[in-house]
């Protein structure tokens, strides 16, 4: 997988040309770094996914797909709602090929923005959302109600280059330890039409090993309110997966009109 990345990495940083800025969708995807920007007033903005991971050998998990749902209330306010239908491919203890299907608990949130960026200080969003029990396959239900947060935080460099960063903490809905959240990622405008990032997140929990990763990725825009992304990423620490390799695309509509 590395040689997918790779690739991905060197045209972030040598395919930089410098274009004036156009207002375009801004997605959360394809990046584990959510984005701090909220879907404009009135708005409907839909994010899809369908992505592929290897956590080691013999065991693969596929998102087909993961769709993200957004609907911005107020300049301030944005609901969110994810649904996610995964296949998972393992062998069990005898050795025995296995497959399940379904949909993960579904999740319903909020995100708010809390201030604008100044100086060193970030623009900065608060993101939530429960993930809800029985609103899942039954292979997928968690025993409770499973919330998550994260701060989101974006510094602008340049008109072409930004930093993305978020901090945060999930629960499975099985165990009542957090599992916290780090992400950091540089972002790179190339030109009218393409944009990439490199990125290393991370998750750590006293239940298990950290698991740190990096990835990369492009994305095209069709038009201001259509976008195609290609992602890719390999674990750095022996807990995390080995790799992932995922395709998205996005689009938004006014409704207020």
């Amino acid at each position: 997988m590395n040689k997918i990345i790779l690739p991905l990495i060197c045209c972030c940083f040598c395919s930089l040309i410098a274009y004036p800025q156009v207002e375009k969708i801004d997605t959360d995807r394809p990046d584990q770094t959510e984005s701090a920007v909220l879907v404009p007033k009135k708005w409907m903005q839909f994010e899809f996914g369908i992505s592929k991971q290897q956590n080691k050998p013999g065991e693969n998990e596929f998102q087909h797909p993961t769709l993200l749902s957004k609907y911005g209330l107020n300049k301030r306010i944005e609901f969110r709602l994810i649904t996610t239908l995964t296949t998972n491919r393992f062998y069990d203890q005898s050795q025995v090929k296995q497959h399940e299907t379904g949909l993960e608990p579904v999740e319903v949130g909020a995100k708010i923005a809390l201030w604008e960026e100044k100086k060193l200080l970030p623009k900065t969003s608060l993101i939530f959302h429960f993930a809800i029990p029985k609103l899942a396959g039954k292979k997928f239900r968690a025993d409770k109600l499973a919330p998550n947060f994260r701060f989101t935080m974006q510094n602008s460099i340049t008109n072409n280059i930004a930093i993305g960063y978020n901090l945060g903490a999930e629960w499975d809905g099985f165990h009542d330890e957090a599992t916290w959240i780090y992400t950091f990622a540089p972002g790179f405008s190339m030109g009218k039409k393409w944009y990439g990032y490199i990125e290393a997140f991370g998750f750590i929990s006293t239940l298990q090993q950290p698991e740190h990763s990096l990835d990369g990725g492009i994305a095209f825009y069709v038009t201001p309110d259509f976008k195609l992304d290609l992602s890719s990423g390999f674990g750095i620490s022996a807990a995390a997966p080995d790799w992932y390799v995922a395709f998205g695309w996005s689009v938004r509509f006014n409704t207020g009109k």
